[in-house]
């Protein structure tokens, strides 16, 4: 290959080598030094054996991850407050027109389930993110993980139980999701608490992460007389010079709320039966850098 046929394959691959390390680290910043370290290793190799270059970057880019993965564990378990995933844009447009596709590729990127992998070894993420997110069969797998395939079968089915108990079964209807947090904005913004009220189901879930260095709650807030009260209150405190915006995030639509043109806080919302169960929110500056704020 040329210099330029070498890069324009991975450019190629890259959206996928991203998708792949961000589902494994769950932070944008660590995700592209695991692609430019897959790069590097790229660029340098003897590519006279590689039949198939997503293969062979997709295995690279899930060992550095794992690899990754195993460094900030100790980060994480000293982790002020609930730890939540960096809010990551998944605009897919163009690039995944398949509605199934697209569903999967959503729900694997959800909050939702990124807080569930949190609790897997890094192996099992690993084994679940390329089979359930990328469909990768069992025997490729095995390649890339060098495991013998029963193994790999076996991590499988014990991510995917795991995921499954734990994992909150939500409504993934884009349209009502957006619906619901444009009325909840409304709610919030207009100072109505029982409008506000009326959106929350009985037993919702408030869920921030604000790293220490933001104000946002530190414990999980649970009901929906606190967590509506709760955001009653912040509501009426106010951000300065405060704009909205809405973008696709984690496979949903989620809430952007900018204070002097930068990003002072993300919020996202799941529901079930029209009613909102869960509000994600973020507030740690360092996880908001990574995210568009030009018009």
């Amino acid at each position: 290959m040329t210099t330029e046929t070498v890069t324009d394959v991975f450019e190629e691959h890259r959206p996928v080598l991203m998708g792949v390390a961000y589902r494994m680290l769950g932070r944008v910043a660590d995700a592209e030094d695991v692609v430019q370290e897959a790069w590097l290793r790229w660029s340098a190799a003897d590519r006279t054996d590689v039949r198939e270059p997503r293969g062979y970057l997709v295995r690279v880019t899930t060992r550095l991850a794992i690899d990754r993965l195993r460094q900030v564990q100790s980060r994480k378990e000293a982790y002020p407050g609930p730890w939540l995933p960096e809010p990551y844009v998944t605009e897919y447009g163009d690039i995944v027109p398949d509605t199934a596709e697209r569903a999967v590729l959503a729900d694997t990127v959800s909050l939702a389930v990124l807080v569930v992998l949190e609790s897997l070894s890094p192996l099992e993420r690993a084994v679940f993110v390329l089979r359930e997110a990328f469909g990768y069969p069992y025997a490729e797998i095995a390649a890339m993980l060098d495991r013998a395939e029963p193994a790999v079968r076996q991590l499988a089915g014990r991510a995917r139980k795991h995921v499954d108990e734990r994992r909150p079964r939500y409504d993934v209807d884009p349209v009502e999701r957006r619906e619901l947090t444009e009325r909840f904005l409304a709610a919030a913004a207009g100072g109505d608490l029982d409008d506000l009220m009326s959106l929350l189901a009985p037993d919702v879930r408030l869920v921030a992460d604000s790293g220490g260095l933001a104000k946002a709650p530190v414990r999980v807030i649970e009901s929906a007389d606190k967590v509506g009260r709760f955001v009653y209150g912040a509501s009426r405190q106010g951000i300065a010079d405060a704009t909205f915006r809405f973008m696709e995030i984690n496979g949903g639509p989620a809430l952007v709320v900018l204070s002097g043109g930068k990003v002072d806080s993300v919020f996202q919302l799941d529901v079930v039966d029209s009613r909102i169960q869960s509000i994600y929110l973020v507030r740690n500056p360092e996880k908001l850098l990574s995210l568009p704020v030009d018009e």
